[in-house]
Protein backbone atom coordinates (compact mmCIF):
# COMPACT_ATOMS: atom_id res chain seq x y z
CA UNK A 1 0.00 0.00 0.00
CA UNK A 2 1.36 3.43 -0.93
CA UNK A 3 0.94 6.62 1.08
CA UNK A 4 -1.62 7.81 -1.45
CA UNK A 5 -3.93 4.97 -0.37
CA UNK A 6 -3.77 5.83 3.33
CA UNK A 7 -6.01 8.14 5.38
CA UNK A 8 -4.30 9.21 8.62
CA UNK A 9 -5.91 11.63 11.06
CA UNK A 10 -3.92 13.62 13.64
CA UNK A 11 -5.80 15.09 16.60
CA UNK A 12 -4.14 17.71 18.83
CA UNK A 13 -5.70 19.17 21.99
CA UNK A 14 -5.09 22.91 21.81
CA UNK A 15 -3.13 24.47 24.73
CA UNK A 16 -4.15 21.39 26.70
CA UNK A 17 -2.92 22.20 30.22
CA UNK A 18 -4.20 25.82 30.25
CA UNK A 19 -7.52 24.74 28.71
CA UNK A 20 -8.06 22.20 31.50
CA UNK A 21 -7.33 24.91 34.07
CA UNK A 22 -9.92 27.19 32.45
CA UNK A 23 -12.51 24.40 32.44
CA UNK A 24 -11.90 23.91 36.15
CA UNK A 25 -11.93 27.66 36.85
CA UNK A 26 -13.84 29.68 34.22
CA UNK A 27 -12.61 32.95 35.78
CA UNK A 28 -9.24 32.24 34.12
CA UNK A 29 -10.74 32.44 30.61
CA UNK A 30 -8.96 35.01 28.46
CA UNK A 31 -6.08 35.48 30.89
CA UNK A 32 -2.45 34.69 29.94
CA UNK A 33 -1.55 31.45 31.72
CA UNK A 34 1.75 29.65 32.25
CA UNK A 35 1.73 26.07 33.52
CA UNK A 36 4.86 24.65 35.10
CA UNK A 37 7.51 25.05 37.77
CA UNK A 38 7.40 28.30 39.71
CA UNK A 39 11.06 28.35 40.78
CA UNK A 40 14.00 29.99 39.03
CA UNK A 41 14.83 26.71 37.32
CA UNK A 42 11.23 25.93 36.35
CA UNK A 43 10.18 25.15 32.78
CA UNK A 44 6.97 26.04 30.93
CA UNK A 45 4.97 22.82 30.57
CA UNK A 46 2.11 24.59 28.80
CA UNK A 47 1.00 28.12 27.92
CA UNK A 48 -2.23 29.72 26.78
CA UNK A 49 -2.50 31.39 23.39
CA UNK A 50 -2.72 34.76 25.14
CA UNK A 51 0.98 34.40 26.08
CA UNK A 52 2.24 33.23 22.69
CA UNK A 53 2.03 36.59 20.97
CA UNK A 54 4.77 37.68 23.39
CA UNK A 55 7.05 34.87 22.17
CA UNK A 56 6.31 32.43 25.00
CA UNK A 57 6.34 28.73 24.13
CA UNK A 58 6.38 25.36 25.86
CA UNK A 59 9.72 24.06 27.18
CA UNK A 60 10.97 27.64 27.65
CA UNK A 61 12.59 28.51 31.00
CA UNK A 62 9.87 29.92 33.24
CA UNK A 63 12.06 32.87 34.19
CA UNK A 64 12.29 33.95 30.54
CA UNK A 65 8.56 33.38 29.95
CA UNK A 66 7.65 35.60 32.91
CA UNK A 67 10.01 38.29 31.63
CA UNK A 68 8.38 38.19 28.17
CA UNK A 69 4.85 38.22 29.59
CA UNK A 70 4.94 39.77 33.09
CA UNK A 71 1.14 39.83 33.45
CA UNK A 72 0.85 36.05 32.99
CA UNK A 73 -0.48 33.96 35.85
CA UNK A 74 1.78 31.02 36.76
CA UNK A 75 0.00 27.83 37.79
CA UNK A 76 1.88 24.83 39.14
CA UNK A 77 -0.57 22.50 37.43
CA UNK A 78 -2.61 19.47 38.44
CA UNK A 79 -1.24 16.50 36.53
CA UNK A 80 -3.89 14.18 37.92
CA UNK A 81 -6.59 16.37 36.35
CA UNK A 82 -4.70 16.51 33.03
CA UNK A 83 -4.41 12.72 33.01
CA UNK A 84 -8.14 12.34 33.66
CA UNK A 85 -9.08 14.66 30.77
CA UNK A 86 -6.61 12.89 28.48
CA UNK A 87 -8.09 9.54 29.46
CA UNK A 88 -11.59 10.79 28.66
CA UNK A 89 -10.49 11.84 25.16
CA UNK A 90 -8.65 8.54 24.69
CA UNK A 91 -11.81 6.59 25.50
CA UNK A 92 -13.87 8.63 23.02
CA UNK A 93 -11.35 8.09 20.22
CA UNK A 94 -10.70 4.39 20.83
CA UNK A 95 -14.44 3.72 21.03
CA UNK A 96 -15.08 5.41 17.68
CA UNK A 97 -11.90 4.70 15.70
CA UNK A 98 -10.85 1.44 14.02
CA UNK A 99 -7.12 1.93 14.77
CA UNK A 100 -5.95 4.66 17.17
CA UNK A 101 -2.59 5.56 18.68
CA UNK A 102 -2.00 7.83 21.66
CA UNK A 103 1.20 9.69 20.77
CA UNK A 104 1.28 11.80 23.95
CA UNK A 105 -1.04 13.13 26.64
CA UNK A 106 -2.62 15.53 24.12
CA UNK A 107 -1.93 14.04 20.66
CA UNK A 108 -3.54 11.12 18.85
CA UNK A 109 -3.40 9.39 15.46
CA UNK A 110 -6.20 7.46 13.77
CA UNK A 111 -5.73 5.18 10.75
CA UNK A 112 -8.93 5.57 8.74
CA UNK A 113 -7.71 3.63 5.70
CA UNK A 114 -10.64 1.73 4.19
CA UNK A 115 -13.29 3.85 5.87
CA UNK A 116 -13.55 6.06 2.79
CA UNK A 117 -15.53 3.24 1.15
CA UNK A 118 -18.28 3.52 3.75
CA UNK A 119 -18.15 7.04 5.20
CA UNK A 120 -16.40 10.23 4.21
CA UNK A 121 -13.16 10.49 6.22
CA UNK A 122 -13.40 14.28 6.49
CA UNK A 123 -17.02 14.12 7.65
CA UNK A 124 -16.14 11.43 10.21
CA UNK A 125 -13.22 13.52 11.49
CA UNK A 126 -15.43 16.57 11.98
CA UNK A 127 -18.01 14.50 13.85
CA UNK A 128 -15.32 13.01 16.10
CA UNK A 129 -14.02 16.49 16.92
CA UNK A 130 -17.55 17.69 17.72
CA UNK A 131 -18.03 14.78 20.08
CA UNK A 132 -14.76 15.46 21.92
CA UNK A 133 -15.66 19.13 22.32
CA UNK A 134 -19.21 18.33 23.40
CA UNK A 135 -18.26 15.69 25.98
CA UNK A 136 -15.06 17.23 27.41
CA UNK A 137 -15.15 20.95 26.64
CA UNK A 138 -11.62 20.80 25.23
CA UNK A 139 -10.51 22.53 22.04
CA UNK A 140 -9.24 20.26 19.25
CA UNK A 141 -7.40 20.80 15.98
CA UNK A 142 -7.02 18.05 13.39
CA UNK A 143 -5.19 17.30 10.19
CA UNK A 144 -6.11 14.56 7.71
CA UNK A 145 -3.76 13.32 5.02
CA UNK A 146 -1.76 10.40 3.65
CA UNK A 147 0.62 9.83 6.60
CA UNK A 148 1.52 10.90 10.13
CA UNK A 149 3.94 13.66 9.18
CA UNK A 150 1.62 15.49 6.78
CA UNK A 151 -1.42 15.17 9.04
CA UNK A 152 0.52 16.51 12.02
CA UNK A 153 1.84 19.49 10.05
CA UNK A 154 -1.68 20.12 8.74
CA UNK A 155 -3.11 20.19 12.27
CA UNK A 156 -0.34 22.56 13.42
CA UNK A 157 -1.10 24.92 10.54
CA UNK A 158 -4.73 25.28 11.62
CA UNK A 159 -4.30 25.63 15.40
CA UNK A 160 -6.21 26.53 17.43
CA UNK A 161 -9.62 24.94 16.88
CA UNK A 162 -9.00 24.26 13.20
CA UNK A 163 -9.05 21.49 10.64
CA UNK A 164 -7.27 20.79 7.37
CA UNK A 165 -7.58 17.95 4.85
CA UNK A 166 -4.53 17.64 2.58
CA UNK A 167 -5.30 15.43 -0.43
CA UNK A 168 -2.59 13.20 -1.98
CA UNK A 169 -2.03 15.53 -4.95
CA UNK A 170 -1.67 18.50 -2.57
CA UNK A 171 0.96 17.02 -0.23
CA UNK A 172 4.14 18.40 -1.80
CA UNK A 173 2.70 21.83 -2.74
CA UNK A 174 1.40 22.12 0.84
CA UNK A 175 4.69 21.15 2.50
CA UNK A 176 7.11 22.88 0.15
CA UNK A 177 5.85 26.41 0.85
CA UNK A 178 6.43 26.03 4.61
CA UNK A 179 9.45 27.14 6.63
CA UNK A 180 11.88 24.32 7.47
CA UNK A 181 11.11 24.77 11.17
CA UNK A 182 7.55 23.54 10.57
CA UNK A 183 8.70 19.96 9.88
CA UNK A 184 8.51 17.58 12.87
CA UNK A 185 12.03 16.50 13.78
CA UNK A 186 13.65 19.83 12.92
CA UNK A 187 14.45 21.72 16.10
CA UNK A 188 15.75 25.25 16.49
CA UNK A 189 19.41 24.30 16.07
CA UNK A 190 18.81 22.16 12.97
CA UNK A 191 16.62 24.88 11.49
CA UNK A 192 19.39 27.41 12.10
CA UNK A 193 21.95 25.11 10.45
CA UNK A 194 19.73 24.68 7.39
CA UNK A 195 19.06 28.40 7.09
CA UNK A 196 22.80 29.07 7.23
CA UNK A 197 23.05 26.70 4.24
CA UNK A 198 20.45 28.82 2.43
CA UNK A 199 17.66 26.30 3.04
CA UNK A 200 14.68 28.21 4.42
CA UNK A 201 11.74 26.37 2.82
CA UNK A 202 10.87 22.68 2.81
CA UNK A 203 10.69 22.83 -0.96
CA UNK A 204 14.39 23.69 -1.10
CA UNK A 205 15.22 20.91 1.37
CA UNK A 206 13.19 18.43 -0.67
CA UNK A 207 15.21 19.20 -3.81
CA UNK A 208 18.65 18.72 -2.25
CA UNK A 209 20.18 15.47 -3.56
CA UNK A 210 19.33 12.69 -1.11
CA UNK A 211 22.94 11.47 -0.96
CA UNK A 212 24.13 14.97 -0.07
CA UNK A 213 21.69 15.07 2.85
CA UNK A 214 23.02 11.71 4.00
CA UNK A 215 26.66 12.82 3.76
CA UNK A 216 25.88 16.01 5.67
CA UNK A 217 23.53 14.75 8.38
CA UNK A 218 23.75 10.95 8.29
CA UNK A 219 20.57 8.95 8.77
CA UNK A 220 18.85 12.06 10.09
CA UNK A 221 19.39 13.70 6.72
CA UNK A 222 17.66 10.83 4.93
CA UNK A 223 14.72 11.02 7.31
CA UNK A 224 14.34 14.77 6.85
CA UNK A 225 14.57 14.45 3.07
CA UNK A 226 11.80 11.84 3.08
CA UNK A 227 9.57 13.89 5.36
CA UNK A 228 10.10 17.08 3.32
CA UNK A 229 8.94 15.12 0.29
CA UNK A 230 5.86 13.89 2.13
CA UNK A 231 7.15 10.33 2.62
CA UNK A 232 6.42 8.67 5.98
CA UNK A 233 5.57 4.95 6.13
CA UNK A 234 5.35 4.96 9.96
CA UNK A 235 2.25 2.96 10.95
CA UNK A 236 -0.38 3.94 13.47
CA UNK A 237 0.26 1.58 16.39
CA UNK A 238 -2.69 0.81 18.70
CA UNK A 239 -1.97 1.21 22.40
CA UNK A 240 -2.53 -2.47 23.13
CA UNK A 241 0.16 -3.37 20.55
CA UNK A 242 2.71 -0.87 21.79
CA UNK A 243 6.20 -2.38 21.56
CA UNK A 244 8.34 0.38 23.03
CA UNK A 245 8.31 3.76 24.74
CA UNK A 246 11.05 6.34 24.66
CA UNK A 247 12.26 9.81 25.61
CA UNK A 248 15.12 11.92 24.29
CA UNK A 249 16.66 15.34 24.95
CA UNK A 250 18.49 17.67 22.58
CA UNK A 251 20.77 20.02 24.48
CA UNK A 252 20.76 23.73 23.68
CA UNK A 253 24.58 23.56 23.74
CA UNK A 254 26.52 20.42 22.81
CA UNK A 255 28.21 19.01 25.90
CA UNK A 256 30.72 16.54 27.34
CA UNK A 257 29.46 17.04 30.91
CA UNK A 258 29.16 13.38 31.88
CA UNK A 259 27.29 14.20 35.09
CA UNK A 260 24.70 16.18 33.14
CA UNK A 261 24.37 13.33 30.63
CA UNK A 262 23.86 10.73 33.36
CA UNK A 263 21.33 12.81 35.27
CA UNK A 264 19.39 13.54 32.08
CA UNK A 265 19.16 9.83 31.33
CA UNK A 266 18.14 9.08 34.91
CA UNK A 267 15.25 11.56 34.75
CA UNK A 268 14.11 10.00 31.50
CA UNK A 269 14.24 6.50 32.99
CA UNK A 270 12.25 7.55 36.05
CA UNK A 271 9.59 9.12 33.84
CA UNK A 272 9.37 6.11 31.56
CA UNK A 273 9.28 3.68 34.49
CA UNK A 274 6.36 5.66 35.92
CA UNK A 275 4.61 5.39 32.53
CA UNK A 276 5.28 1.64 32.49
CA UNK A 277 3.64 1.11 35.85
CA UNK A 278 0.70 3.39 35.02
CA UNK A 279 0.05 1.36 31.88
CA UNK A 280 0.55 -2.04 33.50
CA UNK A 281 3.68 -2.82 31.48
CA UNK A 282 7.10 -4.32 32.16
CA UNK A 283 10.16 -3.84 29.91
CA UNK A 284 12.72 -6.47 28.97
CA UNK A 285 15.11 -4.26 26.97
CA UNK A 286 16.75 -0.88 27.52
CA UNK A 287 18.31 1.06 24.63
CA UNK A 288 20.44 4.17 25.09
CA UNK A 289 20.96 6.56 22.16
CA UNK A 290 23.69 9.17 21.74
CA UNK A 291 23.93 11.69 18.93
CA UNK A 292 27.25 13.52 18.65
CA UNK A 293 27.82 17.05 17.39
CA UNK A 294 28.62 15.69 13.91
CA UNK A 295 25.09 14.13 13.84
CA UNK A 296 26.45 10.58 14.00
CA UNK A 297 24.07 8.51 16.13
CA UNK A 298 24.85 5.33 18.07
CA UNK A 299 22.82 3.01 20.27
CA UNK A 300 23.52 0.28 22.81
CA UNK A 301 21.00 -2.28 24.08
CA UNK A 302 20.81 -4.17 27.36
CA UNK A 303 18.37 -7.03 27.93
CA UNK A 304 17.06 -7.89 31.39
CA UNK A 305 14.21 -9.81 33.03
CA UNK A 306 10.96 -7.93 32.43
CA UNK A 307 10.62 -5.19 35.07
CA UNK A 308 9.06 -1.84 35.82
CA UNK A 309 11.35 -1.02 38.76
CA UNK A 310 13.40 2.18 38.64
CA UNK A 311 16.53 0.72 40.22
CA UNK A 312 16.80 -2.16 37.73
CA UNK A 313 16.07 -0.01 34.68
CA UNK A 314 18.50 2.65 35.90
CA UNK A 315 21.25 0.07 36.34
CA UNK A 316 20.74 -1.21 32.80
CA UNK A 317 20.72 2.35 31.42
CA UNK A 318 23.96 3.26 33.18
CA UNK A 319 25.61 0.08 31.90
CA UNK A 320 24.55 0.81 28.30
CA UNK A 321 25.68 4.42 28.56
CA UNK A 322 29.10 3.47 29.94
CA UNK A 323 29.64 1.07 27.04
CA UNK A 324 28.55 3.66 24.49
CA UNK A 325 29.97 7.00 25.62
CA UNK A 326 32.96 8.44 23.73
CA UNK A 327 34.56 11.35 25.61
CA UNK A 328 36.31 12.72 22.53
CA UNK A 329 33.25 14.33 20.96
CA UNK A 330 30.58 16.78 22.07
CA UNK A 331 27.08 15.30 22.47
CA UNK A 332 23.96 17.05 21.16
CA UNK A 333 21.31 14.47 22.08
CA UNK A 334 20.77 11.55 24.45
CA UNK A 335 17.78 9.23 24.60
CA UNK A 336 16.55 6.06 26.21
CA UNK A 337 13.84 3.61 25.19
CA UNK A 338 12.22 0.58 26.79
CA UNK A 339 11.41 -2.38 24.55
CA UNK A 340 10.09 -5.94 24.74
CA UNK A 341 7.06 -4.66 26.62
CA UNK A 342 4.85 -7.23 28.28
CA UNK A 343 1.72 -6.89 30.34
CA UNK A 344 1.72 -7.77 34.02
CA UNK A 345 3.96 -7.50 37.08
CA UNK A 346 7.57 -8.61 37.43
CA UNK A 347 8.76 -11.61 39.40
CA UNK A 348 9.47 -10.35 42.93
CA UNK A 349 12.44 -11.15 45.16
CA UNK A 350 12.51 -11.46 48.95
CA UNK A 351 16.01 -9.96 49.05
CA UNK A 352 17.62 -6.75 47.91
CA UNK A 353 20.67 -6.36 45.66
CA UNK A 354 23.01 -7.05 48.60
CA UNK A 355 21.27 -10.25 49.56
CA UNK A 356 19.60 -8.72 52.63
CA UNK A 357 15.89 -9.19 53.41
CA UNK A 358 13.70 -6.42 52.00
CA UNK A 359 12.74 -3.91 54.73
CA UNK A 360 9.90 -2.49 52.62
CA UNK A 361 8.52 -4.21 49.50
CA UNK A 362 9.65 -2.18 46.49
CA UNK A 363 6.33 -2.49 44.63
CA UNK A 364 4.60 -0.78 47.57
CA UNK A 365 7.30 1.91 47.67
CA UNK A 366 6.89 2.58 43.93
CA UNK A 367 3.11 2.61 44.32
CA UNK A 368 3.32 5.33 46.94
CA UNK A 369 5.80 7.33 44.87
CA UNK A 370 3.52 7.05 41.83
CA UNK A 371 0.57 8.34 43.84
CA UNK A 372 2.56 11.47 44.69
CA UNK A 373 3.57 11.96 41.06
CA UNK A 374 0.04 11.41 39.77
CA UNK A 375 -1.35 13.99 42.13
CA UNK A 376 1.34 16.67 42.00
CA UNK A 377 3.30 15.96 38.80
CA UNK A 378 6.34 13.87 37.95
CA UNK A 379 8.76 16.64 38.91
CA UNK A 380 7.51 16.88 42.50
CA UNK A 381 9.40 13.75 43.60
CA UNK A 382 12.99 13.54 42.38
CA UNK A 383 16.36 12.21 43.47
CA UNK A 384 18.55 14.44 45.64
CA UNK A 385 21.29 14.35 43.00
CA UNK A 386 18.88 15.85 40.45
CA UNK A 387 17.88 18.63 42.82
CA UNK A 388 21.53 19.54 43.42
CA UNK A 389 22.06 20.03 39.67
CA UNK A 390 18.81 21.99 39.27
CA UNK A 391 16.86 19.21 37.50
Amino acid sequence: MTDADRHILHLDLDAFFPTVEVLRNPELRGRPLLIGGTGDRGVVAGCSYETRRYGVRSAMPMRLARRLCPEAMVIKGDYQAYTQYSKAVTEIITEAAPVAEKASIDEFYVDMTGMEKFVGCEKWSRELKQRIVRETGLSVSWGLSVNKTVSKVAANERKPDGALHVLPAEVQPFLWKLDVGKLPGIGEKMAHTLRCMGVTKLGTLAQIPRRLMERTFGKTGLLLWDRANGIDPTPVVPLHRQKSMSKEMTFQTDTTDVTLLRLTLERMVEGLAYDLRQGGWCAGKVTVKIRYSDFQTYTRQITLPATASDHLLLAATRKAFDRLYDRRLLIRLVGVSFGRLVRGAEQLSLFDALGQPMQKPLPELYRQMDQVRSRFGEDRLIRASHHQRGF
